[in-house]
């Protein structure tokens, strides 16, 4: 096997052990067997690892799996076929929300209200939750939400940002949901997928207590049509709407960067981890961390976070990943014995199904060769077309979990 093959393979093998350390199945199921509950459960999963979490309740908890609700990213619900017949699993929008996000909302809680006043419940919770479900003021549409959220997909803003807002806006996120609980017991179980495993910003902190303060929207820089949108929040409800709610964290980003960093020992390579979260504009990111690739000594090195893409008006194919291993590829562009991967943990880039990208110093030969220029497909944010022309385009399918970004980078 040629060298760039080998290692282009073992980079992907170092990525598929960060996925399998936070897969949402035997996460859940882990917890479950070491901490057990009894009697009939009502399970409840939202997110992009939704399905899968569900299929770990289910081999715990067998018959006393009462009843289940999935609702899950459209085309993740093939994970469902795992899970047990009484388990519903519904699809709906992300990243930007619409009809369906209002129909799976509506769902919940539906299935709430009718779970018995005995019920307990498990509620299941990973990244993507705040597109996928939602509930909205009686002044608030389909479309207006829709508007949101692609603003803030374009906009740059950071992830906790984002989720100041969307908790602004809705009746169910920023602990709302809590209320439609009415005082049962509720075991809430989550893939963190947000920087230092805040609670409150996982799925927008459906279950998870908040103040006026963590809502507030001073200091983000918002249109003025969406500062008088979000101006009228929803009250939040009271602490002891949230004293039968237990949450505990099953997978996060940590896990899998270690995970990583064992893979990538065992295959007999010096690891550097770093652990400052990578943040910020996608293309800057990209060109820095190539940078220390190239000028770092021989060694894979590993970092995790999630970074914004300012898009145009009309933009073109691919996510934040596939924008930032290209910026990366036009730093590595002719030298030999360096690689770099970026992908979504989620299998999932922005709206595309790609994950992410691995390229290497012949990225922006290849794809020069089918007339792409580099510079002008980030500009365009349509990287995802230029890494399918040269060949580095990663493809998973839903994973089963959701804990950021991974970015890999090897020296030899």
């Amino acid at each position: 096997m040629a060298e760039r093959d080998r290692r282009r393979d073992d980079l992907m093998s170092v990525f598929r052990a960060a996925l399998a350390a936070v897969s949402g199945r035997p996460a859940v199921r882990s917890h479950l067997e070491q901490h057990p509950l009894t009697g009939p459960v009502h399970v409840v999963a939202i997110g992009k690892a939704a399905a899968s979490m569900a299929a770990g309740a289910a081999d715990v908890l067998g018959e006393d799996l009462a009843a289940g609700l999935v609702l899950t990213k459209t085309g993740h619900c093939q994970e469902s076929g795992k899970i047990a017949e009484r388990v519903t699993c519904m699809e709906s929008s992300h990243p930007v929300p619409d009809a369906s996000s209002l129909q799976a909302g509506a769902a919940l809680l539906e299935f709430l209200d009718r779970a018995p006043a005995d019920a307990r419940f498990l509620f299941l919770i990973s990244g993507g939750a705040s597109s996928l479900v939602e509930r909205l003021p009686e002044d608030i549409g389909a479309d207006e939400l829709a508007r949101v959220n692609r603003w803030l997909l374009g906009s740059g803003i950071s992830i906790h940002g984002m989720n100041r807002v969307r908790k602004a806006l809705s009746a169910i996120k920023g602990g709302r949901l809590a209320t439609h609980l009415a005082g049962r017991p509720t075991l809430n179980l989550l893939i963190s997928d947000v920087p230092g495993d805040d609670l409150g910003s996982i799925g927008s902190g459906l279950l998870i207590p908040h103040t006026p303060g963590d809502l507030s929207l001073v200091g983000l820089e918002l249109p003025g049509w969406l500062s008088a949108l979000a101006g009228g929040s929803p009250p939040l409800p009271e602490r002891s709407a949230f004293d039968k709610v237990h949450s505990h964290i099953v997978a996060s980003p940590a896990h899998a960067w270690l995970a990583a960093a064992r893979k990538g020992e065992e295959a007999g390579y010096a690891v550097r981890r770093h652990d400052a979260l990578v943040e910020g504009d996608a293309l800057e990111a990209g060109r820095q961390l190539a940078g220390e690739v190239v000028e770092g000594p021989p060694a894979l090195s590993i970092w995790g976070g999630e970074t914004t893409v300012r898009l145009p008006p009309e933009p073109g194919r691919g996510g934040r990943c596939q924008s930032l291993a290209l910026a990366a590829a036009e730093v590595l562009q002719g030298r030999e014995g360096v690689w770099f991967l970026a992908a979504g943990t989620d299998g999932t880039d922005g709206p595309s199904d790609d994950a992410g990208a691995l390229v290497d110093g012949g990225t922006v030969s290849r794809g020069a060769l089918v007339g792409l220029s580099a510079d002008r497909s980030l500009d365009e944010a349509d990287a995802g077309r230029f890494l399918e022309a040269s060949g580095d385009l990663i493809h998973t399918g839903p994973t089963g979990t959701n804990v950021m970004d991974l970015m890999l980078g090897l020296k030899v």
